[in-house]
């Protein structure tokens, strides 16, 4: 629902009124009583964001899992030819 100006030609009060569209303007001042109020032709509302959110990150996709990379040696069999295969790079852990 908008909210409208008015102004009382009779006694200059201004003030605003949140009513429906279809809701008929005021004529009558609450300050003076006198039916003079006149509504003002306002520049329109500007969009009001109310409530938390409305960042940038609220409607992002989530990013796709990054997948590691295969090991072109990986099915051959081959791990020694492969360096950054880490079966090329020996058993971990002790040796004990």
């Amino acid at each position: 629902m908008p909210t409208y100006d008015y102004v009382c030609d009779g006694c200059q009060h201004e003030f605003e009124v949140f009513q429906s569209i279809v809701d008929s303007p005021k004529k009558k001042c609450p300050e003076c009583g006198k039916m003079k109020l006149r509504r003002l032709i306002g520049t329109g509302a500007a969009l009001i964001f109310k409530g938390s959110g409305f960042y940038c990150t609220d409607y992002k996709r989530p990013k796709a899992p990054v997948e590691e990379p295969k090991c072109p040696a990986a099915g051959s069999g081959d791990s020694a030819s492969c360096a950054s295969c880490p079966a090329a790079s020996g058993p971990s852990g002790d040796d004990s």
